[in-house]
């Protein structure tokens, strides 16, 4: 690995007569074998030899997260009193960074658990109870982020949950309020609430059922507009990307996605390859609130840019996702990351949008249909709605069924 890394024999035998020789080898084997480019291989050995050097001192078994931390601090301000760094953070970034998943690939990283959180049995129960009603992953994840939000206000608050007063609820509900949370917030909140103290008092934790005495905004059936970009717009965000390079070729296939298919976020970023049957040109879509899968057919210009994409653009590693980070360590794009690709190229192209993120397209593409002629019956089942009431909303900006009312002859009754 040493000799075929680097060019110069002294540097070699360096790297191969330093500590921990082998291990280093070995974990650098496993990154190439993930396709990471060699620029990061050198960069990696050449921390690696760095990191043996000083935590060899400190002893392999079962080396804790924190002495890593603490070597890592330790380098930066010898880098920085050398004049080799201007700041003490990013050289100690980089040291923990390397050694840390030197350490965690060895089996040699004693990872210390996490504190419980408060009601941490409770929450398992709820966790529990949330799937076996079949709600979705994201759901579920969602609820449980509301009830351990209310649980760990009530201990700061030194107030126990057998005890909890409809006075408490009132001032969770101005605790959250006063954080800025909008209307509709506050109503999910309520909600969630609601089914975990109900919960609650089926499993004997509180003594009364306080669902019904939890106040929040009142919101009126579709009294939001769908927030998203006109379609023309959309074609301009699609056409920035038509370029050359990795990130180009990856992020105009997911924008085609987006808008074309009108996918949420979560089930853009959980493609994988197997979800793409080429014979039948057949696209799979696993739906992210239903956990069901949606064949759609792959359109020629949407099945061009994944396969220009898989060709010249995407890692070679073992990784079954689509969509990947273009630099080691590569992973399943993030939901910030598909956020800034939107966001960035709106705001590049001064494109207005209340909305900036990927769902801004999924609105844009319901619009198009809609005023495409389409039934709101078809653009349901398109969206993956389980009902129509979902999808009514975009009724509202049926722009072209709103100028033929507009034209309608009143016979001269205006």
């Amino acid at each position: 690995m040493f000799k075929t890394l680097f060019r110069y024999p002294r540097v070699s035998s360096r790297h191969a007569s330093g500590p921990l020789a082998e291990e280093r080898r070995t974990f650098l084997s496993h990154l190439q074998s993930q396709g990471v480019p060699r620029s990061t291989l050198l960069r990696y050995a050449s921390q690696l030899l760095l990191v043996a050097g000083m935590l060899v001192r400190e002893g392999r078994a079962r080396i804790a997260r924190a002495q890593i931390t603490g070597c890592a601090k330790r380098w930066a301000r010898w880098q920085r009193r050398r004049g080799r760094a201007q700041t003490v953070k990013w050289p100690a970034q980089r040291f923990d960074q390397v050694a840390c998943a030197w350490y965690s690939f060895m089996g040699w990283l004693r990872e210390e658990s996490p504190p419980k959180p408060s009601y941490a049995s409770q929450l398992d129960a709820w966790t529990s109870f949330l799937h076996s009603e079949g709600l979705s992953e994201i759901t579920s994840y969602n609820y449980c982020w509301w009830a351990s939000g209310f649980l760990q206000w009530l201990k700061q608050e030194h107030a126990r949950l057998r005890q909890v007063s409809p006075a408490m609820l009132d001032g969770f509900m101005e605790h959250l309020s006063s954080k800025g949370l909008s209307r509709v917030s506050l109503t999910t909140a309520a909600k969630v609430l609601r089914r975990f103290l109900h919960y609650a008092y089926e499993q004997g934790w509180c003594q009364r059922d306080l669902a019904q005495v939890i106040l929040c905004p009142r919101l009126f059936r579709q009294e939001d507009l769908p927030a998203g970009p006109a379609w023309t717009d959309v074609q301009r965000l699609i056409a920035a990307t038509d370029g050359t390079t990795r990130s180009h070729l990856r992020n105009r296939a997911i924008l085609l996605l987006l808008a074309v298919y009108g996918l949420r976020s979560g089930e853009v970023r959980g493609f994988c390859l197997e979800d793409i049957d080429w014979t039948r040109r057949i696209l799979r879509v696993r739906r992210s609130k239903t956990a069901r899968m949606q064949e759609y057919p792959l359109t020629a210009t949407t099945g061009k840019a994944i396969q220009r994409y898989l060709k010249t653009a995407r890692p070679a590693c073992a990784r079954k996702e689509l969509f990947l980070t273009l630099h080691a360590p590569f992973r399943r794009l993030s939901t910030g990351a598909l956020y800034h690709l939107t966001s960035s190229l709106l705001e590049r192209l001064e494109i207005a949008s209340p909305k900036r993120g990927p769902h801004a397209l999924r609105h844009a593409n319901a619009t198009y249909l809609l005023n495409s002629g389409s039934s709101l019956k078809a653009v349901g089942d398109h969206l993956g709605h389980r009902s129509l009431s979902r999808t009514q909303v975009y009724a509202k900006v049926d722009l072209v069924g709103l100028r033929e009312v507009a034209a309608f002859d009143r016979g001269g009754l205006l």
